[in-house]
């Protein structure tokens, strides 16, 4: 009796690690909050946004595509390769299974890579035709280790036999051989399938402008949180695969009818249902896919055309609608892709394999750039709306663009601390709160090197840009005395843990706290009296940008003060435009302490500069450690 107890038990438990994660998605896909932390009641607008999105619906289309394609090349090529290599001496063989083989043992960022650099070598453009290239390099020998072993089990006697009635070799190869590896085959097919499909480290290196698959689109959102979108999609697709399952369970088995004698009407009807479970139904599903892929395809085919700008962005960092309104008044189609950090986004220019029009990289990213050559001057006669954007933001990119040549602001910020009044003791004016024991397991920090450096750097009066090896040592040693109070290093997950009350204090961007207070409202920020980092994304052009022009018009666009309040309205990000600001029909938004800080709070902010690549890996070195303890 216990023994049978502990099997349920067992096997409730593997049920609920399995489908709790699908089950938590499906139920945060119908909350009308955009927080994971906050259920705001039930809603199925998700889903009719989704459908709306035409980036998330392109984004799924290209990865069905590219799985579908990658998987039928590799599938022809890995079986005519698995024959070659069988009939090969057994030595040889060994030897080419070898080298086979040693595709699916490397690193994915190896393989990537790899591919990556071949591709810039031969002046091939990123895109969807190299995506596809890939995928079926690494597809090609998780295909012949397929095949390979039903390639074993044929009896080459059969064919010959076959030969010499008088059949040609490809006659006899269907008829013969092919029945008998078909499984093989199959199961190559959808292991290349499922692979492709999965697939993120290799697209990420691989992929051009305009050109996204669901891992690319979802990782380039990181920086602002997964979207109730992409829950809509990810519950959409598991239904449709579970109804696929059912059907195919459900439907009468021919083999089991044989076995029973039954009536010919009940046989009748058993050959309807299986036709309509098994064949119908799947085929309705694959016909309205392939009419959804047709349908975007031909909206997001704008790749090639001259008039055309490629924008590289912040993950949700512009508003959709604007985007759209750009398009209908200018002509100019916009390719826009999205990256998550100035990291990632910078040897992609570095490189020159790709050239993007417009880049909104961070202030000490834009100094780095300008160092290295990389940004080209702005033609400021293109830019008249630059006149909107206020002259303390103009003077405040001075730090990284001394002379206003290379860049435009775009969203600016501060880094402070978020905290919860009804979970603290007292008002909080100090990043001193963040080694104080009480709030133990309550405090969030940043998962950053510059801003959690940061923090400590300022708490002991230094410069956040400090380079003195004794300065950033006593901030390590203060960051490692912080660990053990630490609930967590975290990015955009902040948010939500701050929504949710799961813990007292965060660090976090001011942009987001103006987010997390319209959800929760004992939500309180500050600016530490220490000082802080004041941060500015600002719009350049890269050197080798093809359509400047293009580009030139899109930043003036952007500059319009109606277009800069609907982006404050889409992200609640702080806009250095003035007009902007002041079309902000909220006092409470127009006049926030968070968004507009007063000037005065800000003299105690620095902006980040680039150290240069010394400095860089120092500091790295130093957050490792801080990590490891």
């Amino acid at each position: 009796m216990i023994k049978k107890y502990i099997q349920r038990f067992y096997l409730l438990f593997i049920i609920i690690l399995l489908y709790a994660p699908i089950i938590t998605l499906m139920a945060l896909s119908f909350n009308s909050s955009k927080s994971r932390a906050r259920w705001g009641g039930f809603t199925a607008k998700w889903y009719v946004r989704l459908f709306q999105d035409d980036q998330i619906m392109t984004a799924l289309y290209t990865t069905l595509e590219i799985a579908l394609l990658s998987a039928l090349i590799a599938t022809v090529l890995g079986t005519a390769g698995a024959i070659g290599i069988h009939a090969l001496r057994r030595k040889y063989r060994t030897f080419m299974m070898g080298v086979t083989n040693i595709p699916m043992l490397n690193a994915d960022i190896v393989t990537g890579i790899s591919l990556m650099l071949l591709f810039i070598a031969f002046r091939f453009s990123l895109g969807f035709s190299t995506i596809l290239i890939a995928h079926i390099t690494f597809n090609l020998p998780y295909v012949i280790l397929s095949v390979m072993p039903r390639l074993k089990q044929t009896n080459i006697s059969t064919y010959e036999a076959a030969l010499d009635l008088g059949a040609s070799p490809l006659y006899a190869f269907f008829k013969v051989v092919f029945p008998d590896i078909l499984p093989g085959v199959s199961s190559g097919f959808l292991l290349a399938f499922t692979m492709s499909l999965d697939d993120f480290v290799i697209t990420h290196f691989t992929k051009g402008p305009g050109v996204d698959t669901l891992s690319t689109k979802i990782y380039s959102e990181v920086r602002k949180g997964i979207r109730p979108e992409i829950y809509a999609l990810s519950t959409i697709m598991f239904l449709s695969v579970l109804l696929l399952l059912i059907l195919v369970n459900i439907a009468p088995d021919e083999k089991e009818d044989r076995k029973r004698i039954l009536s010919a009407a009940t046989v009748k009807r058993h050959k309807i249902s299986r036709f309509l479970l098994r064949k119908v139904v799947p085929a309705a599903m694959v016909v309205i896919i392939t009419i959804g892929g047709i349908f975007y395809s031909t909206k997001a085919d704008r790749l090639g055309g001259a008039n055309q700008v490629i924008v590289y962005n912040w993950g949700e960092y512009l508003d959709p609608a604007a985007i759209e309104l750009f398009e209908e008044e200018t002509g100019i189609d916009v390719v826009y892709e999205e990256y998550e950090t100035n990291e990632i986004m910078y040897p992609k220019i570095q490189s020159g394999a790709i050239a993007y029009d417009v880049v909104c990289p961070s202030d000490y990213m834009i100094e780095r750039m300008i160092e290295n050559d990389l940004l080209a001057e702005i033609n400021f006669d293109n830019v008249p709306n630059i006149k909107n954007i206020g002259d303390v933001y103009m003077e405040q990119s001075r730090q990284f663009d001394p002379n206003n040549k290379y860049s435009v602001p775009y969203l600016w910020g501060t880094v402070g601390i978020l905290y919860n009044k009804t979970m603290v003791d007292e008002p909080i004016d100090s990043w001193s709160v963040l080694w104080d024991e009480k709030y133990k397991d309550s405090i969030l920090m940043q998962d950053s090197v510059r801003d959690a450096f940061g923090v400590a750097l300022k708490y002991l009066g230094y410069s956040l840009n400090s380079t003195d090896l004794d300065e950033l040592t006593a901030a390590q040693k203060l960051l490692i005395e912080q660990k053990p109070l630490v609930q967590a290093y975290v990015v955009d997950q902040v948010r939500d843990k701050m929504i949710g009350n799961e813990a007292a204090i965060g660090v976090i961007y001011s942009g987001e706290a103006i987010y997390t207070q319209l959800e929760n409202p004992d939500l309180e920020y500050v600016i530490p009296k220490e000082g802080s980092n004041i941060w500015i994304d600002s719009l350049v052009i890269p050197k080798n940008a093809k359509h400047k022009e293009n580009a030139e018009a899109f930043i003036n666009f952007v500059c319009r003060p109606e277009i800069a309040k609907m982006n404050f309205d889409f992200i609640t990000y702080s806009i250095p435009n003035e007009g902007g600001r002041a079309l902000i029909e909220e006092p409470e938004l127009r006049n926030s302490k968070i968004a507009f800080p007063d000037a005065k709070e800000l003299e105690r902010c620095e902006t980040f500069k680039f150290l240069g690549d010394e400095n860089d890996a120092v500091y790295n070195k130093l957050w490792r450690e801080v990590k490891s303890r």
